[in-house]
């Protein structure tokens, strides 16, 4: 299941560790592997197990307990916005219900167009930016007034038809 590319860069992510470590690369084979699939499945859990000499449950603890990995397929879209208190505080369960109205969809759910997922975060570490949002767990949204969301919804929906 993972390809010849990828086990190419989990060979690069082994070797910064001592031989008898090549498990601390786990979470950079997770992250490679959902790059090329777009989640992590059970099979691809149990694959880079292998590959890294560990048990498949240690790379499932690792995959469950943070929420960058997908666990099923998610839209092209991730959005994850911060509900922590300090964000709580300062809009963001109410950001959350305004995608959640705007996309017509709920927390954890995928839109219809498979273009977005929608999920709450813990702490993002923008707390003075709140509300803030997190795009495909890379690009961080801050300020998000409902035209500001609005705006990034109908820059990524553009780019989604690409």
């Amino acid at each position: 299941m993972i390809s010849e590319k990828s086990k190419v860069r989990f060979a690069r992510e082994v070797a910064k560790y001592p031989a008898d470590q090549k498990q601390s690369a786990v979470m950079a084979c997770l992250s490679i592997a959902q790059q090329e699939l777009g989640y992590v499945s059970e099979e691809l859990e149990r694959d880079i197990a292998h590959y890294l000499d560990m048990p498949v449950m240690a790379v499932h603890e690792v995959t469950t307990f943070y929420n960058m990995y997908n666990q099923r397929p998610v839209g092209k879209y991730k959005l994850n916005v911060c509900t922590n208190l300090p964000c709580q505080l300062r809009e963001g369960v109410s950001t959350l219900k305004y995608l959640e109205k705007k996309l017509g969809i709920s927390m954890g759910e995928t839109s219809a167009d498979g273009l977005f997922t929608l999920q709450q975060s813990e702490c993002l570490g923008a707390c003075a930016d709140s509300p803030v949002l997190l795009v495909n767990d890379r690009s961080m949204c801050s300020f998000m007034s409902p035209a500001k969301i609005d705006q990034l919804l109908d820059g990524l929906r553009a780019a989604g038809g690409e």
